[in-house]
């Protein structure tokens, strides 16, 4: 007998995108089960069934998961029309159908989860779920106990736009101080941002946790396949404290 899934759920098997991104592909028209068209969200399909977007068959794909060091000079883009080097450029070519579950900013470092499962992706960047990311920041000058509390009051980045994270001071001198920062956001260079706005230039800045998952002693540049043990947990710690997306 074969299971039958939700449509989204299934396109989401197939690493096509997210089952929320699949829902607008429905609606689009773009979506055909066994040569019909399908537009309503109602529909679960089994493998048995040809499923195609855009008029392209698609199938269940092996699911990987990678953890990598990034190292700094590179972007975290599939490609670059400035010709700046990117992170697919040593990564193996095998690789190259993973994306990250967000990004890091071309001078910062350390931990990415790449992977080509949609649904995951989709629960570790999705503002909504405030999954927590860990750095390690070393920055010019002393920071004050009261810019880690107006960290945690929020600091504007911009009109609207309020910047939060938790900081507490790991060693400090009169030159340098180095800094372990949590986010629960992802905007575009948020602590450089951040700590601009209290006077502080960032030296360094290391992604050392995405969720449960730790760069631990991961050499720069490196990557290593997540086990089945690592991914169940972090399964399970993204379950404990998020809800599902509708489907």
């Amino acid at each position: 007998m074969h299971r039958k899934i939700r449509l989204n759920k299934y396109i989401a098997s197939c690493g096509v995108c997210s089952r929320r991104d699949a829902d607008e592909l429905i609606k689009s028209g773009v979506v055909k089960v066994n040569n019909k068209v399908i537009d309503t969200l109602s529909i679960s399909v089994s493998e048995k069934d040809a499923v195609k977007v855009k008029d392209k068959i698609i199938k269940p794909e092996k699911k990987d998961y990678i953890i990598f060091n990034k190292p700094a000079g590179y972007i975290t883009s599939a490609e670059d029309e400035k010709g700046r080097k990117i992170i697919y450029d040593i990564l193996p070519e095998k690789l190259r159908n993973l994306k990250p579950a967000g990004r890091l900013d071309k001078d910062s470092t350390g931990l990415l989860i790449l992977t080509n499962d949609g649904e995951l992706i989709q629960k570790l960047t999705h503002p909504k779920k405030m999954v927590p990311k860990v750095y390690y920041v070393k920055v010019e000058g002393k920071v004050k106990e009261q810019d880690l509390i107006n960290f945690r009051k929020g600091i504007e980045l911009e009109k609207g736009k309020i910047a939060y994270a938790d900081a507490i001071i790991l060693d400090c001198s009169k030159s340098v101080t180095t800094l372990e920062m949590t986010l629960f956001q992802g905007y575009n260079r948020q602590i450089r941002r951040m700590l601009q706005k209290t006077g502080h230039k960032v030296i360094s800045l290391k992604r050392t946790a995405h969720a449960c998952i730790e760069l631990g002693g991961l050499e720069k540049g490196k990557f290593k396949y997540m086990n089945k043990k690592e991914i169940q947990n972090l399964n399970n710690y993204l379950n404990k404290i998020v809800k599902d997306q509708p489907e």
